[in-house]
This record gives C-alpha cells, sequence and structure tokens, in this order.
C-alpha cells in the first residue's frame, strides 16, 4: 500500500487550498483514508476522515465545517479541500490508512509522506 499526499503550499487567511492523497496497493474497499496534521510544535491530530467501503466521513468539530473530504473513484484519489484558512490550519498534513476511520495515530496502518501547508499574510 502507498500513499502519496500533496498540494501543500503557502496561502493567506481566508484562502483555500485542495490536498491530494494517491491511493495505491488496496485490493478491496475495505479501508478508510484519513487525514491529520501536525502543528508545528504540536502533535498529530485527526482531521477527516472518508470510509471507502460506505461513503461515511467524519471531521474535527474543531473545523467549524471548513474542510470537505471526497473522493475521485476513476483517480484512486481522496481530496481534502481546505476553505477560510486560518493561521492556526499551518501544519504538516498527512493522508493515512486504515480499517476503519479513527481519530487515534495508533490506529493508522499506513502513513503517506507530509505536505506542508501553512496560511500567513
Amino acid at each position: 500500500v502507498q500513499l502519496q499526499a500533496f498540494g501543500g503550499g503557502i496561502v493567506q487567511p481566508g484562502g483555500s487550498l485542495r490536498l491530494s492523497c494517491a491511493v495505491s496497493g488496496f485490493t478491496d474497499d475495505d479501508y478508510a483514508i484519513g487525514w491529520f496534521r501536525q502543528p508545528p510544535g504540536k502533535g498529530r491530530e485527526a482531521v477527516s476522515c472518508l470510509s471507502i467501503a460506505d461513503g461515511t466521513t467524519t471531521y474535527a468539530d474543531s473545523l467549524e465545517g471548513r474542510f470537505t473530504i471526497s473522493r475521485d473513484n476513476t483517480k484512486n484519489t481522496v481530496y481534502l479541500q481546505m476553505r477560510s484558512l486560518k493561521p492556526e490550519d499551518t501544519a504538516v498534513y498527512y493522508c493515512t490508512a486504515a480499517y476503519q476511520c479513527s481519530g487515534h495515530t495508533s490506529y493508522q496502518s499506513y502513513w503517506g509522506q507530509g505536505t506542508l501547508v501553512t496560511v500567513s499574510s
């Protein structure tokens, strides 16, 4: 299984950015793709998750509805659309894979490389 996260960059407060996670290696749909982030000097925290098996999505309460997770089946890619970005969204963002959605880092079976998102004016 391989996960490749990309799409990070520098964006001004209030702006938008879309992260992508290219997924390969799974032979069925019994897995979930999650996004975690690690702000500078802090631990990793769960952001969002999509169950490939049934399409269920979850989000961190702190996001206040600003992020949307989605999937392009044809491209085996999961997206994280981020809107109304704030400086506190600055972090390295990781996509992960697990059997089911979970907010626990220890539950994730696979991690992609991180992509840095910087929200700054």
